[in-house]
């Protein structure tokens, strides 16, 4: 797997409800809705965002990411209405021998329960295992975060372990439970 992204276009990815794609500095205020909202923040490592600005720095840093070759992250475009409203993608290991990725993602509280992140995860990681030849995907959560934990399981994750204090964010230590998928266990 490359991590050269310089000489690789964004991959957008269509579904039945859903486009996925690069967010740009035009997508500043959808993105700023979902983050500007406690309960997409509760089990985030960032906080609830206030100002405007706060989202347009998102959109850079995740270009940079891409543009680097350390990661890719989708926005989720409702085909409905036009509107990002959330993200999901991986970060690639830093090693490119090793060919695994971490994943996350967000999604507006409006639409939680609808299985719009279930159909944005389903499409990434089709790409991850069928383009990029991932290996294994992993991805943490907060021990609370139970909807979380069973749309992974749901995709086929299985739980590996508990890490004590694996994170810290909002002035606090957090244990979170970290869960892997490999191809074979996908559930398509």
């Amino acid at each position: 797997m490359s991590h050269d992204a310089a000489s690789e276009s964004f991959p957008s990815l269509v579904t039945e409800r859903l486009w996925l794609r690069q967010t740009t500095l035009a997508d500043g205020q959808d993105i700023f809705a979902v983050f500007a909202d406690p309960q997409v923040t509760e089990f985030h490592n960032l906080e609830t965002f206030q100002v405007l600005d706060e989202a347009l720095r998102v959109v850079e840093r995740r270009a940079e990411i891409f543009r680097d070759g350390h990661g890719v992250r989708w926005g989720i475009e409702l085909k409905a209405t036009q509107h990002i409203v959330g993200s999901c993608g991986f970060s690639w290991h830093p090693d490119p021998a090793v060919k695994g990725a971490e994943m996350g993602y967000e999604l507006a509280s409006g639409l939680w329960q609808q299985g719009i992140m279930s159909e944005a995860l389903s499409a990434i990681l089709r790409y991850g295992f069928e383009t990029k030849g991932l290996s294994f995907v992993i991805a943490q959560v907060m021990l609370d975060n139970v909807a979380s934990r069973r749309l992974l399981q749901k995709l086929g994750f299985k739980s590996q372990t508990i890490i004590e204090q694996g994170g810290f964010w909002k002035g606090q230590h957090h244990d979170l439970e970290q869960f892997a998928l490999e191809p074979s266990d996908f559930v398509f």
